[in-house]
């Protein structure tokens, strides 16, 4: 009987411990393969992967300093990013993630300026009105040589904001060159919180005209452009200024109902073309309240992206809007944010905008129907000559 029971007391421990075994294995499988995705679907079998483990090999042992390993990961995703040579696709390691999603929420410590990368030098698309910036003179076109010693020639967008922003009350300077000028000039530009207001409304002429200013596509656009157009309404006001100047864009969902207000429901405000060519349109969804309002848009080499969406869905959907300014930046493409494991974030061009014509805005831009141009004196004296267009324009009922 003794003998029995040690019998089965080894066959359950037997039992016990293959139960066991496979529960490891299978959380162990589990924990691996939810590490390591599969591979591409669309890799290409000529591309020779393994040489990224013949350099990561030599590096671990060559390399004569300390090796983080994971930074060695990132740096290859970074490469790899870069690679395409697309200034708008772009991957964050975690501590530098954040940058992006200040950005969404509108509030971040720096000098309040829109830049990007054009022809392979760091560019500014806009300053943000009342910012640092704004305030030290910096214009719509300026090209960023040097942030403090570091040439930017080889620094991506995203190294280039780490590089500026930084805690409010430091300086940083940016030498800078202007087309205007023989040599670059160094800025002092003393940081501080960056708040971007999303609009803004005047009533010029007597009340007659109402001018609207947009500043930027934020998530709170929509509710602030109704409190706007109630106000419109209510007002005396029977033509519209539409300020697009130096709006570096934004959401477009926010876009698109902006262009509501403007425009017949169902009307085309744009079309996003994918990278296997498939088009997906964006239509007017609202109730067009302001659609019987003679109107002229206000745009120049700051107006971007969703601004110039809008702008474009406003002059093609209807016959009595002018755009009156200096041609838009041509920033047109879609970009997508991705949350990548371990709290990292790749945002990647995933399409292009068109026109409702189908035409391309992406390094294009849109053209004025008016053109004037802001000189450097003009901002100094604080002359606005394309305002003063647009209010005899629609003073005197010009159509072009």
């Amino acid at each position: 009987m003794k003998k029995n029971r040690i019998v089965l007391k080894i066959f359950l421990f037997l039992v016990l411990l293959a139960i066991w075994t496979n529960v490891v294995y299978f959380l162990a499988y589990n924990r691996g393969y939810n590490q390591i995705p599969e591979a591409p679907k669309g890799l290409d079998t000529s591309a020779d992967i393994s040489i990224l483990w013949d350099v990561w090999n030599n590096l671990e042992s060559e390399y004569i300093g300390d090796i983080d390993e994971q930074n060695l990961i990132y740096g290859a995703a970074k490469g790899m990013v870069e690679s395409l040579g697309d200034p708008y696709t772009a991957f964050f390691k975690p501590s530098d993630s954040k940058i992006f999603k200040d950005d969404i929420s509108g509030s971040f410590e720096g000098v309040g300026m829109e830049i990007t990368v054009r022809e392979g030098i760091l560019t500014v698309v806009s300053p943000l009105e009342d910012t640092p910036a704004d305030k030290a003179g910096i214009l719509p076109g300026d090209k960023v040589l040097k942030v403090e010693d570091v040439e930017t020639k080889d620094v991506s967008i995203d190294e280039a904001v780490k590089l500026i922003r930084g805690e409010k009350g430091t300086v940083v300077n940016l030498t800078i060159m202007r087309q205007s000028w023989d040599e670059p000039r160094v800025f002092s530009i003393v940081r501080d919180e960056i708040n971007v207001p999303s609009t803004t409304l005047e009533f010029l002429e007597d009340g007659s005209i109402a001018k609207l200013r947009i500043y930027q596509f934020s998530g709170n656009l929509n509710s602030e452009m109704q409190s706007k157009v109630r106000e419109i309404l209510m007002s005396k006001a029977d033509k519209i200024i539409l300020d697009l100047r130096n709006n570096s864009g934004g959401l477009l969902g926010e876009a698109q109902n902006a262009a509501s207000w403007f425009i017949e429901k169902g009307s085309v405000v744009t079309t996003e073309r994918s990278a296997t060519g498939e088009d997906r349109e964006y239509l007017a969804r609202g109730n067009a309240l302001l659609e019987e309002y003679p109107c002229v848009i206000l745009v120049n080499g700051g107006t971007a992206s969703a601004a110039e969406i809008l702008a474009a869905a406003l002059r093609e959907n209807r016959d009595d809007v002018q755009l009156v300014g200096e041609t838009t930046f041509g920033k047109g493409s879609v970009q997508q944010p991705v949350d990548i494991r371990g709290g990292a974030l790749l945002k990647v061009t995933i399409a292009h905008w068109l026109t409702p014509r189908g035409d391309l805005i992406d390094g294009q831009g849109l053209k004025p129907d008016v053109e004037v141009k802001m000189t450097e004196d003009d901002y100094k004296a604080q002359k606005d000559p394309q305002l003063e267009k647009a209010i005899k324009i629609l003073k005197e009922g010009i159509q072009l």
